[in-house]
C-alpha cells in the first residue's frame, strides 16, 4: 500500500487553513505530493461556509463582528460551520479516488475517510456512528460533520470534531432555520448537537489531537511529513487572490 503523508497540527486563521487545504489538493492533482491527512485548529474561532451558501442567510454577521469571529468560504459543499478554537479540531484528507476501494462512491468515501473519528469516539467510551451522508453522531446527536469536493480524480474532504465547542456561541452566530430543525426531528440546536464535554468526557486539545492522530494512523498507512515549499507558495497565492478577499468570501 502506498504511504500517505500526515501533517502535524497547524493552528492558524481560517483563510490560511482553507488556502492550505486547496494548495494540498492542487499539488496532489499535479502528482507533486502523496495522499495527505492533516489535523488543524482555527484561531481565532471562525465560521466556514459552503461553496454555494449565502453568508447573510446562514450567518449572523453582526454577532460575528461583535465577537471577532471571521467568516471564510470553503471550496467544499455543505452548510455553515462554527469552528471553536477552544473546543474543536478539524481533519482534512486529500486522497485520490483510486487510492482505496469504494472512494468513487460518495457515501462510501465519506465513511471511509471519516471512520477514524468514529473510532476515536469509541476509544473514549461513546457510542458513535454515521448518520445520513456526512454526519457522525454520539448518543444520537451530531458531534461531527464533513464536506467534500472532487477535482480530476482527487477528493478533498474535511470535517469537524467537537470535543468542547461552546454550543451557545454556535447557536448565536449560525442562523439555523426552524424548518431544518423540524426536518431533523428536533426543536432546538441544543437537541441536535453535542460535544465530548456535553457527554461527560472532558479532554484537553492535546489529548483529543493524540487520539485522532492515532486513529488516522491505524486506518491509513501514514508517515509524518511537512508541507512542501510548492504547497506553501500555492497557499500564499490562494490567500492573496482568494481566501483573503471579500469578493470570494461574501460573493453570495
Amino acid at each position: 500500500m502506498v504511504e500517505m503523508r500526515f501533517i502535524p497540527l497547524i493552528v492558524a486563521r481560517p483563510e490560511v487553513q482553507m488556502a492550505i487545504d486547496e494548495a494540498v489538493m492542487i499539488a496532489r492533482i499535479e502528482e507533486k505530493v502523496e495522499d495527505t491527512v492533516r489535523l488543524y485548529v482555527f484561531k481565532p474561532s471562525s465560521i466556514t461556509i459552503g461553496r454555494f451558501q449565502s453568508v447573510e442567510y446562514d450567518v449572523d454577521l453582526e454577532k460575528c463582528k461583535k465577537l471577532g469571529i471571521p467568516v471564510v468560504r470553503r471550496i467544499t459543499g455543505g452548510g455553515s460551520v462554527f469552528h471553536d478554537q477552544y473546543g474543536e479540531i478539524t481533519y482534512s484528507a486529500v486522497i485520490g479516488e483510486d487510492s482505496y476501494k469504494g472512494l468513487k462512491n460518495v457515501e462510501e468515501s465519506y465513511r471511509t475517510i471519516a471512520s477514524p473519528l468514529v473510532e476515536a469516539l469509541r476509544e473514549v467510551g461513546l457510542n458513535g456512528g454515521f448518520s445520513g451522508l456526512n454526519d457522525i453522531i454520539a448518543n444520537g446527536k451530531k458531534i461531527s460533520g464533513s464536506a467534500q469536493t472532487r477535482r480530476k480524480g482527487v477528493i478533498l474532504q474535511h470535517g469537524t470534531f467537537m470535543y468542547a465547542t461552546r454550543v451557545d456561541i454556535l447557536a448565536s452566530v449560525l442562523k439555523v432555520s426552524q424548518k431544518k430543525l423540524q426536518d431533523k426531528g428536533v426543536r432546538s440546536i441544543w437537541e441536535r448537537v453535542t460535544t465530548l464535554e456535553r457527554e461527560g468526557i472532558k479532554l484537553s486539545r492535546d489529548e483529543v489531537y493524540n487520539i485522532l492522530r492515532d486513529k488516522f494512523f491505524e486506518k491509513f498507512p501514514l508517515e509524518e511529513g511537512k508541507l512542501t515549499d510548492y504547497e506553501l507558495e500555492l497557499a500564499e497565492e490562494l490567500l492573496e487572490e482568494k481566501y483573503g478577499r471579500e469578493e470570494w468570501n461574501f460573493q453570495r
